[in-house]
């Protein structure tokens, strides 16, 4: 209808003017519902009705008209096509876009409540080893005062390991790793850390994503379950060599009836006399451990002092004590075995422990002192002191508070590693030693470690 008002208003203006520039209009409205091909069909048609009515003109000119007009007829319906399809496009694009968006951000809500309400400490760490972003669980693990968070603070100052690991080349395809380290939290206090950290490469340099744990509490119970497991198989052994004892005993009291009563030995009750007594020297001769020379190595006393504190700290806070650290800035390694160290350090400890329950004052020093070429380790406490101490080394002691063997055993194993264990008294500050051999010359300065309850 639209062409036709054209034409119509073309043909009555007649050789004054022409109105083929208004054909554009229906064209370009076109352009909007059908497709390329009825665009230029209908521009050939809007071209036709132009040069019907248009104004007389040279024969070029009139053959130049035509083409010119269905060009721009049909480019111009062309073009708006075009807009509408392009805008068409960018709709559905960006419809995809909000969609991947509201997607991305679902996700990024469901991964922040996991991070936030993971009990495991999680964090990322950029090249310089300052933490970018971590959970609340790392406030807590760490022991930062409330209201501060780990955010900006250098991740070397409580795992070392982490930091450590940022200087690895991780590759082209990154690093990942677990290890089991010693942590810090932010009091001072030490504790077993299990971590899984990978590593990558981004445009603002090295970064590392950590998941940390603190494995403490398994350790504590593995090792006080090692230690009566321990004080268990030794009882044992030594309560079936007491039965052996008792059974010869029993023979020698029969043998010994039968001299009585034939008021002259004869040669094979005192055979059987003598075979009864060296049973019971052979029986007497074993230890209720033997001494391992083959398992000594070379022991670094720091770590193991360190694992001490990760156990028993714990433990002396619940009871409102304190462990006193007084050791060398570097400690020299020691002949031993690392597991039977920490078990005597672990035993005396707990005897430290129980003696201080009902004491004013709990607490438990921990010394280390150089003795010529070798190393003593004091553990010395506030509790009341030792009644009978010319007994305390014996097994199965009558009245024992555990299991009667511990000291016997520590001290059994400590002359195992060529070292001694041995109980002193210093005016009335009484404490046990533990002397062991080094490896390397002796520290020379001290600093203090204090563990308060």
């Amino acid at each position: 209808m639209l062409i036709a008002l054209i034409a119509l208003a073309d043909r009555a203006a007649g050789n004054r003017a022409s109105l083929g520039v208004l054909y554009v209009l229906p064209v370009v409205l076109a352009a909007t519902v059908i497709r390329p091909v009825w665009i230029v069909a209908l521009a050939f048609l809007c071209s036709v009705l132009r040069s019907w009515f248009d104004i007389p003109a040279p024969a070029i000119e009139v053959f130049l008209r035509f083409p010119f007009a269905l060009i721009a007829y049909a480019g111009s319906g062309l073009f708006v096509a075009g807009l509408i399809r392009s805008r068409a496009a960018t709709a559905e694009l960006l419809a995809g876009l909000r969609h991947e968006q509201q997607l991305r951000r679902e996700a990024e809500e469901e991964l922040n409540v996991l991070v936030e309400s993971s009990p495991a400490t999680i964090l990322t760490v950029d090249c310089a080893g300052v933490v970018l972003a971590a959970n609340k669980a790392a406030t807590g693990l760490l022991m930062l005062p409330e209201g501060e968070t780990l955010k900006g603070r250098p991740i070397g100052a409580y795992l070392p390991v982490l930091s450590d690991a940022l200087q690895v080349d991780p590759g082209p395809e990154g690093l990942r790793a677990a290890a089991q380290c010693q942590g810090f939290r932010e009091n001072g206090e030490i504790f077993l850390a299990n971590t899984w950290f990978s590593s990558w490469t981004s445009p603002e340099g090295m970064r590392l994503a950590a998941i940390v744990v603190d494995s403490s509490e398994e350790m504590r119970d593995r090792e006080e379950e090692n230690l009566r497991q321990l004080m268990r198989a030794n009882q044992i052994a030594a309560t079936a060599i007491s039965h052996e004892v008792r059974n010869l005993c029993g023979a020698i009291a029969v043998v010994s009836a039968n001299l009585r009563s034939s008021g002259a030995g004869n040669e094979e009750d005192l055979q059987a006399l003598t075979s009864l007594v060296s049973g019971l020297e052979h029986i007497a001769s074993v230890d209720l451990r033997p001494r391992g020379q083959d398992t000594l190595e070379e022991v670094p006393l720091q770590v193991v002092l360190d694992d001490l504190r990760i156990v028993i700290e714990p433990q002396w806070r619940e009871i409102g004590g304190a462990v006193r650290w007084k050791l060398f800035p570097s400690l020299p390694r020691v002949l031993g075995e690392r597991h039977g160290l920490l078990q005597v350090f672990l035993n005396l400890s707990q005897n430290s422990h129980r003696a201080v329950q009902d004491c004013g004052r709990k607490e438990l020093r921990v010394t280390v002192h150089p003795e010529g070429q070798n190393l003593s380790v004091r553990f010395a406490d506030s509790g009341p002191g030792v009644s009978a101490p010319e007994r305390l080394f014996a097994p199965f002691q009558p009245g024992a508070d555990g299991t009667g063997v511990g000291l016997y055993l520590s001290r059994a194993l400590i002359r195992g590693y060529g070292g001694d264990l041995r109980w002193d008294q210093n005016g009335e500050t009484s404490f046990f030693t533990v002397q062991l051999q080094t490896i390397e010359g002796n520290p020379i300065e001290e600093h203090h470690v204090n563990g308060n309850g």
